[in-house]
């Protein structure tokens, strides 16, 4: 009965540290890539054929991002990156394909805007948040309660 209890216990155990695998994005693989063809297919072409891409340039609609990445992860480990993939499809001003080409350096050529976008409106803390209606609970012209013996006190 040891060994059984021992066996199961081990087992549980490996089971539990098996790494988890997870996708995020669009991962394009090679026989995808080389199904765009450059000078013929138009941007409905292209999302037939490898879906919809990640991200569009900020300042250029022309250029497509397919941006996609594999991660393992260990337990409570931190996801490692075991593979990322960046392709940049260019349309010319035909809306043709003019080129597919994977960044291999990464993501330091993909644009990212670092600007801020403000917003309006209040912070307020936890007490003012849960103290902040008391009193503003009025009743709605009309009704009953300001209607005192058929006349509307205002």
């Amino acid at each position: 009965m040891k060994h059984l209890f021992s066996i199961c216990l081990l087992l549980i155990t490996l089971t539990a540290c098996a790494p988890v695998q997870e996708t995020r994005g669009n991962l394009l693989d090679n026989y995808q890539m080389e199904q765009i063809v450059a000078g013929q297919d138009l941007k409905d072409d292209v999302v037939r054929k490898i879906g919809s891409p990640t991200t569009i340039s900020t300042f250029n609609p022309n250029i497509w991002y397919y941006i996609g990445q594999r991660t393992e992860k260990h337990g409570i480990l931190d996801p490692e990156l075991k593979k990322e993939r960046i392709v940049v499809v260019t349309f010319g001003e035909d809306g043709r394909v003019s080129s597919v080409v994977e960044r291999r350096e990464g993501r330091q050529d993909v644009p990212v805007v670092q600007r801020e976008t403000p917003t309006s409106g209040n912070d307020f803390t936890f007490t003012q948040q849960l103290l902040g209606n008391l009193g503003k609970f009025n009743t709605p012209e009309g009704s009953a309660a300001e209607t005192a013996g058929g006349r509307v006190n205002r």
